[in-house]
This record gives structure tokens, C-alpha cells and sequence, in this order.
């Protein structure tokens, strides 16, 4: 089985993915996605395909699915979980871009074909593309994620994001032997602090601030990091508030038990936490100890109004936990303690500090799945820094491709 792919995005950089492969005349198309910039990148526009698999629902990966469905007669295949959440980015996506003034790559009826053309699948199942058979597999790094085996006279895994290591939310990926991989490697080069070390960081933060009087800012990313850090807080003394879209994700994360580690736990962490529900409970969640609240990288959502009310305040803090991108908010007050309130950059006076929380595999587990696959060709995806990663395999014995974006490789 000869394949033909090429990247309509996210090959030489870290978002907007779409991984066009050709195989035995049949197209097929995994993830779809665009980057949340101001403004907003997007892939390459998609050719007439035949299939469609979702990995997981970032917008980075399925932000772009109402364009596709809108122009072809396709059904995109993804785990019920991911169907719904991935619905819920998109409809946010067009309300941001209204607000924004941005030119909308697809409307909210776009959304609506979108919504009728999901086909769900759970790990383990097998659809066929054509001649080709597919088979689900877990893909760790938040409920729902999906790593897609193609199945013929050779084998090829597509992983989409991927966390091999255990987290309180979901378990990591294993390998699946095959004979061509294409692997993400967002951090090519990076590895991740351990997690429990990250952990008690964070609360021992909390509790200094907590202590002296001040409030907690988390912003979270409101699809698996916001639901991880309940779980981390749900044991702990301290009062802590979610609002955001967070909220929705978790009614949708109680619909689909069997995507996390723990429904159980979930639920525990759920009744714990003090959810925002009106501008009233927005001034006492700013008394409580800690809020968590979207948007993760600062670029609008409700953390903006909560950051204006503490950023005078040095015995406040802002604690991110995820990848701040270039050009964001979160990225700005990193770097250059400043951040932008409504268009007019102010300096935030309150402590600001990060921490690693990340669900992606780090440098040498993605080097330890790779091993475990044991792939004649590796095709690395989704990262600016490949050639790091692709050195250790090479030096490994194995072959590896670094295709750009638009370029065709063959496996």
C-alpha cells in the first residue's frame, strides 16, 4: 500500500493540522484545524476528499470542519466526546470572530451541517476507508483523543496530540507497531518537570498567596486542563470558582464516563467546585481563594475582567498552566509584564508566574513511543523544532521525513 500525503498545515509548525493522505485512490483527511492568532491562520484549503478523522477537539484540530462539510458530501469520523466539544469550539469560534471583526471563514448554519455529519466511534472500533480498515486507539492527552491505525498490506499510525504519561484526568497513550508512524512533536527538544513536582508547585503557590491575603488567577484552557486542575484542587481547603466555557465542557465530560480515568473522581471534583453563574457570583468568586476561568492564553473571556480587578494588587497572583502562543496575551504579560485590557496595554502589578501542565508528550516520551512502534519511516508533525527529535531517531537507526507544509511525502 503505497501512501501519498502532504500537510495542509500544522507540518513545519505548531497548529492549524490538516494531514491530506492518499491511499489506494482514496483521500482521506485528519484534523482540520486553525490557530486562534490575531488573526487567525488557516490550513490550506482541503481538495475534494473521501474521508474524515478527527483526533481530538482543539480548535487547532477540528476549527475548520464547517468549511469542509459546507463544500463536500463527507462525514467526519471522531469519539462522541470529541464530537461535542469540538461543536461548542466551533460555535465560540464564530462568536469570537464577530467580535473581533475577523472575516468569517464559515457561518453558524456551516455548524449546523457540520453537527449532522459526525459519525462516532469508540477505541477499539474499526471503520473502513475504502479497502482500508482503520482502528481506534487512545490517544492520552484529553477524553476522547484518537490515535487512527490504517490497516492494510502495511500499517500507519497517525497520531494526532498525544501524552503517554498518566495524568489525573485520562490515561496515556501506548504504542501501536506499525510500519510508518507520523507522530507529533510539539516539544521536539523540551521534556516536561515531573507532574507531581509540577503539583505540589503550584499548590504550595496557592497557598503562599492565599495566605497573604491575595486571590488566585488560573486561566485554563477550558477543555481538559480546567477539568485536571479540579481534580488537583477538589482534596485541598481552599474555596476555588470555574466560569467559562469550562462549565460546558464538564456537563459534556459526565456524558461520556468512559473517556476519563475517574468518572467517579470527576463528579466528586464537579460538586466541589463553586461554579460562576451571574456578575454577582463574578464579585464573590474574587473574595474566594482561587478562580479558574478561559481564556487560557488571556485573549478575552472572562479571566480579562478578573485580571483588571487584582492587577494592582501584589498580593494577587496570575498562575498560568498552559502554552502561552506567540502573539497572545499570555504570552505578552510573560514577557513583557504588560497585557492588553479592551485595546490599551497596561502593566500588571500583581505576581505572574507558569507552570508546566502540559498534555502533550515531551521530547523523550515521544522518543520512547516511537521506539515502542518500531516504524521503518517516521513523518514528524506539529512542531517547530523537529529536526531536534529527528536527529535522536535517525540516530536510532530510524528513517525519518520533515516534510513543510505543501510538500508531498510517499510512505
Amino acid at each position: 500500500m503505497a501512501i501519498e500525503g502532504e500537510f495542509l498545515g500544522g507540518g513545519h509548525e505548531v497548529g492549524r493540522l490538516g494531514i491530506l493522505l492518499k491511499c489506494r485512490d482514496q483521500r482521506m483527511l485528519f484534523d482540520y484545524g486553525m490557530t486562534a492568532t490575531d488573526p487567525p491562520q488557516y490550513p490550506a484549503p482541503a481538495p475534494p476528499i473521501d474521508f474524515m478523522f478527527l483526533t481530538h477537539s482543539h480548535l487547532d484540530h477540528c476549527g475548520m470542519i464547517p468549511w469542509l462539510t459546507a463544500r463536500y458530501d463527507i462525514d467526519i469520523t471522531s469519539t462522541g466526546v470529541s464530537r461535542e466539544v469540538g461543536v461548542l469550539l466551533m460555535e465560540d469560534s464564530v462568536k469570537i470572530g464577530a467580535a473581533e471583526g475577523y472575516p468569517e471563514p464559515y457561518t453558524s448554519e456551516d455548524i449546523k451541517i457540520a453537527k449532522r455529519r459526525f459519525s462516532d466511534i469508540m477505541f477499539g472500533d474499526t471503520v473502513d476507508a475504502g479497502d482500508t480498515q482503520v482502528v481506534a486507539h487512545p490517544g492520552g492527552h484529553i477524553p476522547g483523543a484518537t490515535m487512527y491505525e490504517l490497516v492494510d498490506r502495511k500499517t500507519t499510525l497517525v497520531t494526532g496530540d498525544i501524552h503517554t504519561l498518566e495524568t489525573r484526568l485520562v490515561q496515556g497513550a501506548k504504542p501501536v507497531k506499525c510500519d510508518n508512524l507520523i507522530m507529533e512533536s510539539t516539544y521536539s527538544g523540551r521534556n516536561h518537570p515531573s507532574r507531581l513536582k509540577t503539583e505540589y508547585s503550584l499548590l504550595k503557590k496557592i497557598e503562599e498567596v492565599t495566605n497573604r491575603g491575595g486571590t488566585c488567577i488560573i486561566p485554563s484552557f477550558a477543555v481538559g486542563r480546567t477539568q485536571e486542575l479540579m481534580l488537583l484542587l477538589k482534596d485541598s481547603r481552599y474555596e476555588f470558582w470555574l466560569d467559562g466555557m469550562g462549565r460546558k465542557v464538564n456537563k459534556i465530560y459526565l456524558r461520556y464516563p468512559e473517556y476519563v480515568k475517574s468518572a467517579k473522581r470527576l463528579r466528586q471534583a464537579f460538586r466541589k467546585t463553586r461554579e460562576v453563574r451571574s456578575v454577582h457570583a463574578r464579585s464573590r468568586a474574587l473574595k474566594g481563594d482561587i478562580i479558574l476561568t478561559t481564556s487560557g492564553m488571556l485573549d478575552g473571556g472572562p479571566v480579562v475582567s478578573y485580571i483588571e480587578a487584582i492587577r494592582d494588587d501584589p498580593k494577587s497572583a496570575i498562575l498560568l498552566t498552559g502554552y502561552q502562543v506567540e502573539g497572545c496575551n499570555g504570552r505578552k504579560l510573560l514577557e513583557t509584564g504588560t497585557m492588553d485590557f479592551r485595546g490599551v496595554t497596561e502593566r500588571v502589578q500583581c505576581e505572574v508566574l507558569k507552570f508546566d501542565f502540559s498534555a502533550h508528550a515531551g521530547h523523550d516520551e515521544l522518543l520512547a513511543f516511537a521506539k515502542g512502534c518500531d516504524p521503518e519511516k517516521i513523518v514528524l508533525m506539529h512542531g517547530d523544532q523537529r529536526e531536534i527529535l529527528a536527529g535522536d531517531l535517525r540516530a536510532d537507526g530510524f528513517e525519518v521525513l520533515l516534510p513543510r507544509n505543501g510538500e508531498k511525502f510517499n510512505l
